[in-house]
């Protein structure tokens, strides 16, 4: 199965662009996991709700032009999952009505008949830099996130986390550590968040599989023209329990995929 995550920064200026096409074609992912769509179904095409190839939720801020997230799955893979149910809600955490999770839960029948419970969350994590108080609401979201994560853990399932979570972990995963040590999106309290997550078993799939790799970004400033001179944030991620990191068999950034400041993450996973 592949599981792409990607910030589209408006899902209908990426379609107006052909690149969401583009992508679909190309890839053919069984699960797109998408952030930052900018709108609700009511304001979109029928290619970005009524698709037949996929089965399209979204999660969809109030506030209009702003945030949200989306789950896209194939509908010839909807169709083998049992009990499969879409969730918008992380419980306790601040930014409730601005669309941040599309999450995914559902049941696989494994081999030997076994039966194996997956959540899939696709997470727009909240940038934080407008105020203090959005600064307090970022970092509160952070630990309810990995309440969430927990959680579902703990209930047996198999966790899988994508999407911008705003946050470049380490000096490797941005161009520029000094100019922007301390400033939010490379603050410690955001970082010491990642370190918390690692030390609990969660991990960074692709750093897992890249370590030491360095001048790879998901994110770049566009009117400095940072992607053209590769000075970016690594800051999509997808996050898993270390215990099913065997489960993956590929993940890789697809820096070739334009239509976005972001470039979609994708991953193969058995």
């Amino acid at each position: 199965m592949k599981i792409i995550t990607w910030n589209v920064n408006g899902i209908r200026a990426v379609e107006r662009k052909g690149e969401i096409q583009n992508l679909v074609a190309e890839q053919k992912p069984e699960v797109l996991m998408m952030q930052e769509i900018k709108g609700c179904a009511d304001q979109f095409s029928a290619f970005l709700t009524e698709n037949d190839d996929y089965r399209q939720h979204y999660s969809s801020a109030e506030k209009k032009g702003y945030a949200g997230s989306a789950l896209w799955v194939k509908e010839s893979v909807f169709k083998k999952l049992d009990n499969a149910k879409f969730k918008t809600r992380i419980p306790n955490a601040p930014n409730a009505d601005e669309g941040r999770l599309s999450h995914l839960s559902f049941t696989l029948e494994q081999q030997k008949g076994e039966r194996q419970q997956w959540e899939l969350l696709s997470i727009y994590f909240p940038n934080g830099g407008k105020s203090e108080q959005a600064w307090a609401e970022k970092l509160e979201f952070y630990d309810r996130v990995h309440d969430y994560m927990n959680v579902l853990r703990a209930q047996g399932s198999i966790v899988l986390v994508g999407g911008d979570m705003n946050v470049a972990h380490t000096e490797i995963d941005i161009a520029r550590p000094k100019q922007n040590d301390g400033k939010i999106g490379f603050h410690p309290k955001e970082r010491a968040w990642m370190d918390r997550l690692v030390a609990d078993r969660w991990v960074d799939v692709w750093r897992e599989r890249n370590p030491g790799v360095t001048d790879v970004y998901s994110w770049w400033h566009m009117i400095s023209k940072g992607r053209e001179r590769n000075v970016g944030w690594r800051i999509d991620y997808f996050l898993m329990d270390k215990a099913h990191l065997q489960r993956i068999k590929k993940v890789e950034y697809l820096h070739e995929q334009m239509g976005s400041d972001h470039c979609p993450l994708s991953l193969s996973v058995d």
